[in-house]
């Protein structure tokens, strides 16, 4: 079997195994301090950057958000051609974590790119003219989008799709990489019986773990939104589930059940899509614990034997070690804080888990890892020849409840099904606080409370043991939403990114900084290096965005430059990065419209409620926070309001529109809430200013203290 990662980065993981580990070794240790930019390209965009370049035979290919391709000569950043795929931009009201891609695929003569609304792209590569595309969604009045990399298997080409918290069925599909033509299509999870025969097979003895009750016209989640990985040795295409929707399996299946394949590895025949084993990571999800994080595959020596093995960090907290050919957990270790499980039964490959301390059903519950995940899309990487493992890794909880009743639960069309209210712990003892009494002891009489005030979270760079979940050495990151891809290579470094716009290299055994060299641009992808010319490259993308996009941290350079799209790339001996200005400082929010004269405190609570419900998945309402802060409308804005949310009047700047959801009741009540908040935002901040102040909301904290 071909290693790969040499000269060329032939997927966006590098290597067969989807490693992101080099075997070049020109920059070294002993040389990596005289790194400087090579070039640089603007991507033309302030969205989220996910993707990992892709490099063959002097040409980078990458894809930016919505899933627009870049083809570039990978020495000098000279354009060779680019493609913006044509899709209804109503997909953005439905795209829970902001409109990004992470990566193409390339095989033979095409650039394989699958864009938000689902549509898989195989372009030319020589042109970036298409060849085909076709449609992956099997459903367009539920909220599926694409997010992931295509998988190149042989002479396929597999894909999945995301929006399980949007009412979604997970599936996966794989197509004929010559014609587009489909091969064969896998579902995740089962549909409702009353509907007729399932159509896998597999899906027979899964439906026997959903309860008779369950709330299959919610959708039931199981979507495949990244980690999908050919494994050559057995021919199989392995795939990463996702979680349930909604997430409260007292919603979702009422009456329990393990409720396969969710949050599950899921080993399918390349030929025929049949499931060859699966290993489900989190039975019983209530916690949006996926499975669909980057897998790398390996082989280790376990007992004396070396086995093929799938190394997985999920979201649920444990480091696992499967076997490729029949799916067996060879270790199972708890990498941060878990208190949905308190162990993992080998014999019965499974994990202990612990209801008692995990189950919202009936009042909130602290849950350690938090919906985060100690480990998300960022890839990990490995390096053989140390058996080591790099990855960003967060130990930190969220608190879950219930909004309503279970037994009161509507499907909403295309729109968020999640059915579960979440306060991360880095928020919780101040939240806690507002709390009414009798709640607020309630949750402050948990166990896992104690966790919270001594550690509401920890954020790493870590170097872990496979086989044991130790860790080797750790380097902590700026704070919760400093995440960030990893490369490593055989020379020994370890470099990466993060959201204050600084790029790392470190040594490989001790995480010692042997380089740094600062972009003023947020970076949370992974880097990767290739050879050109007998040049070595180390390139990145640059972009702040992805799960929680709109609450760009302060300590980032999304916040205080703004949110720069770049591909940065570094060699031996080059040369200084441009570092974008500053933003202007911000000015106090312009005095509202007087507020409308039917505006009761009713109305405009009811209009905070529903901004909440349908608008903050985009507008955080926080300066800095990328789009628009909507208590900082100005009279134009106001007096268009209707026209822009229920009309469409934006719909080419990428605002959807809201007709077909919200009535013109709703509206008037949502604008009426923003009025009523902009006033006192306005005094507040003029205050700020005549104090010398900075006008960030971190800022009207400590107006108290003058």
């Amino acid at each position: 079997m071909p290693l790969g990662a040499g000269e060329n980065w032939d997927n966006p993981g590098g290597d067969w195994g989807e490693s992101h580990f080099s075997r070049l070794e020109t920059i070294n240790p002993g040389n990596v301090s005289r790194m400087g930019l090579a070039w640089e390209y603007d991507l033309g965009t302030s969205r989220v950057q996910e993707a990992t370049p892709v490099v063959i035979d002097g040409v980078m290919y990458t894809s930016g958000n919505l899933g627009r391709v870049y083809a570039l000569n990978a020495a000098t950043g000279e354009e060779l051609w680019t493609f913006t795929p044509e899709l209804d931009m109503q997909v953005n009201r439905f795209a829970c974590c902001d409109q990004a891609n992470r990566g193409v695929a390339v095989s033979g003569d095409k650039v394989m790119v699958a864009a938000l609304d689902g549509r898989l792209w195989a372009l030319d590569r020589a042109t970036g003219e298409p060849v085909w595309s076709v449609d992956t969604v099997v459903d367009h009045t539920r909220g599926y989008t694409s997010t992931g990399a295509p998988e190149v298997a042989g002479d396929l080409v597999v894909i999945g799709n995301g929006g399980s918290e949007y009412d979604a069925r997970g599936y996966v599909t794989a197509y004929n990489i010559a014609d587009g033509s489909q091969a064969w299509r896998f579902f995740t999870i089962p549909h409702d019986p009353a509907e007729g025969p399932q159509e896998n097979p597999e899906l027979v003895p899964a439906l026997e773990t959903w309860s008779e009750e369950t709330r299959w016209d919610i959708g039931g989640g199981g979507t495949a939104w990244d980690a999908i990985v050919y494994d050559p040795k057995f021919d199989q295409v392995i795939v990463g589930t996702g979680n349930g929707g909604p997430y409260p399996q007292a919603v979702r299946s009422p009456g329990g059940g393990d409720n396969l394949y969710l949050n599950s590895l899921v080993a399918l025949d390349r030929e025929t899509g049949r499931m060859n084993w699966h290993f489900q990571e989190t039975p019983q999800d209530n916690w949006d614990l996926t499975a669909t994080q980057p897998m790398i595959l390996t082989s280790l020596d376990i007992d004396g034997e070396q086995r093929p093995v799938i190394l997985h960090t999920p979201k649920n907290g444990f480091f696992f070690v499967v076997d490729r050919e029949n799916g067996y957990a060879h270790a199972a270790n708890p990498i941060v804080r878990t208190n949905w499980a308190d162990g993992f039964d080998m014999e019965a490959q499974r994990p202990n888990i612990t209801m008692e301390d995990a189950d919202y059903s009936n009042g909130p519950k602290i849950v350690f890892p938090g919906s985060p995940g100690a480990r998300n899309w960022y890839p990990a990487a490995y390096d053989p020849t140390r058996d080591t493992y790099f990855a960003h890794v967060l130990d930190m909880g969220n608190l879950l409840f219930l909004p309503g009743p279970v037994d009161n639960v509507e499907r909403k069309e295309k729109a968020l099904n999640a059915g579960a209210a979440i306060i991360f712990t880095p928020d919780l003892e101040a939240a806690a606080a507002t709390l009414p009494p009798p709640l607020r002891a309630a949750v402050q009489a948990q166990a896992a409370w104690e966790w919270v005030k001594q550690k509401p979270f920890e954020s790493q760079l870590r170097a872990i043991d496979p086989m044991t979940g130790e860790t080797k050495w750790a380097v902590e990151q700026l704070g919760w939403q400093d995440r960030n891809g990893v490369l490593a290579t055989q020379s020994g470094l370890v470099f990466h990114g993060n959201v204050a716009g600084t790029v790392f290299a470190r040594d490989a055994d001790t995480g010692e900084a042997l380089w740094s060299i600062e972009t003023g641009s947020t970076i949370m992808a992974a880097p990767m290096t290739y050879m050109v010319d007998g040049v070595q490259y180390v390139a990145v993308q640059t972009g702040w965005g992805g799960g929680g996009w709109g609450f760009v941290p302060r300590y980032s350079a999304a916040y205080s430059k703004g949110n720069a799209n770049r591909i940065l790339v570094f060699r031996l001996d080059g040369g200084q990065v441009a570092i974008p200005e500053d933003l202007p400082p911000l000015q106090p929010a312009p005095e509202p419209p007087e507020q409308f004269a039917d505006a009761t405190p009713e109305m405009i609570a009811r209009g905070a409620a529903m901004f909440t419900e349908n608008c903050t998945m985009c507008h955080s309402n926080q300066p800095r926070a990328g789009l628009p802060d909507l208590r900082r409308m100005n009279r134009g804005i106001h007096g268009g309001f209707q026209q822009i949310v229920r009309g469409g009047l934006f719909v080419s700047r990428g605002m959807p529109q809201f007709e077909d959801l919200l009535s013109e009741e709703d509206v008037h009540a949502i604008h009426a809430w923003l009025i009523s908040v902009q006033g006192p935002l306005r005094e507040r901040e003029l205050e700020l200013q005549e104090k010398g102040l900075p006008l960030d909301t971190q800022s009207l904290t400590i107006l108290s203290n003058y």
